[in-house]
């Protein structure tokens, strides 16, 4: 998928909403467990509930690797009846992966090729030959964690190199590497403040924002500062949508969730002239 038809999504829908998959056994209603495969029945009613208020899905790839040999083929089944039923939607996968390069290719592959994400999470701390390998794939992108939204974050990314912190360098840096068009990033909703220093070095990019619901991140002060003029942003809400009930109503109780979301979005573009 190109950031010009998912701009073409975000505008139709009227909502730049992600909604994170990240299926927890011991969180989902417990009549699913009754099913034969109760963590795609879970992904499946959500999505089907949700799929017209949001305009990406980010399966957390540790939730399924849990589960072993059936919570793989739980994720393979849920990115298939994505791509099969809603083909318009951004895919995801939230890997977090960042290896030598021989090992990033095969990363690579799995998700880009065989799984067929849109997109996946990488970290990058080994540097540009463990990224390139997943830059290389045409509509494809990789999301890079710049500054994240986690307490742990001050420990490194926020500390300063000669007259730059440790993002910024990884921002910076970043541009210079080959297709870095097809470069997103992760910010924090919880790093709010920062949103404005980080669109003077990429203001083009497209930010992949989780942090907003249950872990306390602001959205209209993520849209202050970092909406552009192709919006831009990414707003991702998990737990705060698909745990919204317990119930045989679950799948409502979400969309419900993610209908607030997408209203609050909705007069943001608005107000953006969008």
């Amino acid at each position: 998928m190109t950031t010009a038809e998912l701009l073409q999504q975000i505008k139709r829908k009227r909502s730049f909403l992600c909604i994170g998959l990240d299926v927890d056994l011991e969180k989902i209603p417990p009549f699913l467990l009754e099913k034969e495969d109760p963590i795609f029945e879970f992904n499946k009613a959500i999505i089907d509930a949700t799929h017209h208020l949001c305009v990406a899905y980010k399966p957390n790839i540790a939730f399924f690797e849990a589960y072993g040999l059936q919570g793989w083929k739980s994720l393979e089944k849920t990115i298939t009846y994505l791509n099969n039923n809603y083909p318009e939607i951004f895919t995801i996968a939230d890997a977090k992966r960042g290896d030598i390069g021989n090992t990033s290719a095969m990363y690579a592959k799995a998700f880009f090729e065989d799984l067929a994400f849109d997109s996946i999470t990488i970290a990058p701390y080994m540097g540009k030959d463990s990224v390139e390998p997943f830059l290389t794939f045409k509509n494809k992108h990789t999301i890079l964690l710049a500054l994240t939204s986690n307490e742990g974050a001050f420990d490194f990314q926020t500390k300063k190199i000669g007259d730059k912190q440790l993002y910024q360098q990884v921002l910076e840096t970043s541009k210079t590497w080959k297709n870095s068009e097809n470069l997103m990033y992760v910010v924090g909703a919880t790093k709010a403040e920062y949103f404005l220093e980080i669109r003077k070095i990429i203001p083009n990019s497209f930010l992949l924002v989780p942090g907003v619901g249950a872990q306390g991140g602001n959205l209209q002060d993520v849209c202050k500062y970092g909406f552009n003029k192709n919006v831009g942003l990414l707003i991702n809400s998990s737990r705060g949508i698909i745990y919204a009930s317990k119930e045989h109503n679950f799948a409502i109780a979400a969309q419900d969730k993610a209908l607030l979301l997408q209203k609050e979005m909705e007069l943001i573009l608005q107000q953006n002239g969008m």
